[in-house]
C-alpha cells in the first residue's frame, strides 16, 4: 500500500510527500486554486506519514509509540505549538478550518491497522475503520474545497466509504499477503467461512458473492455522492467529482474481471482517465 519509510522522531522535519504525477488524486488536486491545492498536498503528506507508519513502521510497539507521538503533534499544533512537521499545516488548519478531530480520526483508523492485522472485521468495524482512513480526510477536504457545510460533511461520508471499499475490492489479493482480509464477517459467514485466513477466504469458490455484495454497497454510495455533488456549485466539487469518477472506473474494472482467482490487478485504460479527466476536471 505505501512505500517503505523510517518514522521520524516527534518534531523532526520531514520533507513533505507529495502525490505521484499519474494519480487521479495529484489530477484533482492540480484543478484547485494555489492556496487549495498547497492545503490539500499538507493533508496528503500527512495522511501518507501516518500511513506508512501503519505499514512499514517496524515492530507493532515501535508503531504504536510513533503514532501516540502523531496525536501528540497534532495535538500541539493546535496549541499554537506545531512542531517541525506539522508546520505546513498550520496555514490550511486556520484558512480553512481544519477540525482535530478529524486528524486524530486519521490517526485512529491507522492504529487498527498497526495494532493488529485486520482479519474479517464485523460490518460495524468495518465502518468505522473506512470512517477513520477515508471519510476523515474527506471531512478535511471539502473544507478546503469550498463546500457548505451540511453538504461537504454527507458527501465525505459516502464518497469516503465508496473510495475505500473499491480499494478493498480492488486490493483483496495484495492485502492478503500482508495477512490482512478487509471483507466483513458477516458476508463470509453466509458463504460458510466462519475463522477464515485471508488466504483462505479470498480463494473460497464462493469469494465472488461477498465481492459482489461489497461491490453493490460501493455503487451505492457512489450514487448518493453524485447526488451531493450535481446540488452544489462545479467550482467546489471540481476535484470531487474527478476523484469519483476516476476512483468508479476501478470499482467498474474489478467488477468485469470478476473473482474467479488467478485475479488479474486492474488498471483503467489511459484513454478512459483521460476522458474523466476531460469531462470532469477541463470541460
Amino acid at each position: 500500500m505505501s512505500a517503505t519509510a523510517t518514522p521520524a522522531s516527534a518534531g523532526e522535519a520531514e520533507a513533505p510527500a507529495l502525490p505521484a504525477s499519474g494519480s487521479s488524486f495529484y489530477t484533482a488536486m492540480r484543478l484547485l486554486p494555489k492556496e487549495r491545492r498547497e492545503a490539500m498536498y499538507a493533508v496528503y503528506a500527512f495522511c501518507r506519514a501516518v500511513d506508512d507508519v501503519a505499514d512499514d513502521g517496524g515492530p507493532r510497539d515501535v508503531r504504536r509509540a510513533e503514532l501516540d507521538r502523531w496525536r501528540a503533534d497534532i495535538d500541539a499544533l493546535y496549541a499554537g505549538r506545531p512542531m517541525a512537521r506539522t508546520r505546513d499545516l498550520v496555514e490550511p488548519v486556520a484558512r480553512f478550518d481544519l477540525k482535530r478531530e478529524d486528524f486524530q480520526a486519521i490517526i485512529d483508523g491507522m492504529a487498527m491497522d498497526a495494532e493488529e492485522d485486520i482479519v474479517a472485521p464485523d460490518e460495524a468495524t468495518l465502518d468505522l475503520y473506512c470512517d477513520r482512513v477515508a471519510s476523515a480526510v474527506g471531512r478535511l477536504s471539502v473544507r478546503i474545497f469550498g463546500m457548505p457545510e451540511a453538504d461537504g460533511i454527507e458527501l465525505a461520508w459516502h464518497q469516503g466509504r465508496a473510495l475505500q471499499l473499491t480499494n478493498i475490492l480492488r486490493d483483496i489479493d495484495e492485502d492478503a499477503e500482508r495477512n490482512r482480509l478487509y471483507l466483513p464477517r458477516e458476508k463470509l459467514e453466509a458463504i460458510g467461512l466462519t475463522t477464515p485466513t485471508p488466504r483462505q477466504a479470498i480463494m473460497h469458490p464462493r469469494i465472488g458473492e461477498v465481492c459482489a455484495a461489497l461491490a453493490r454497497e460501493a455503487e451505492a454510495h457512489y450514487r448518493a455522492s453524485w447526488e451531493i455533488i450535481r446540488r452544489n456549485p462545479r467550482k467546489a466539487t471540481k476535484a470531487a467529482r474527478l476523484m469519483a469518477a476516476a476512483y468508479h472506473l476501478y470499482l467498474k474494472a474489478v467488477v468485469a474481471r470478476g473473482w474467479v482467482p488467478p485475479r488479474a490487478r486492474v488498471k483503467p485504460g489511459k484513454l478512459s482517465l483521460i476522458l474523466v479527466a476531460l469531462r470532469h476536471g477541463v470541460i
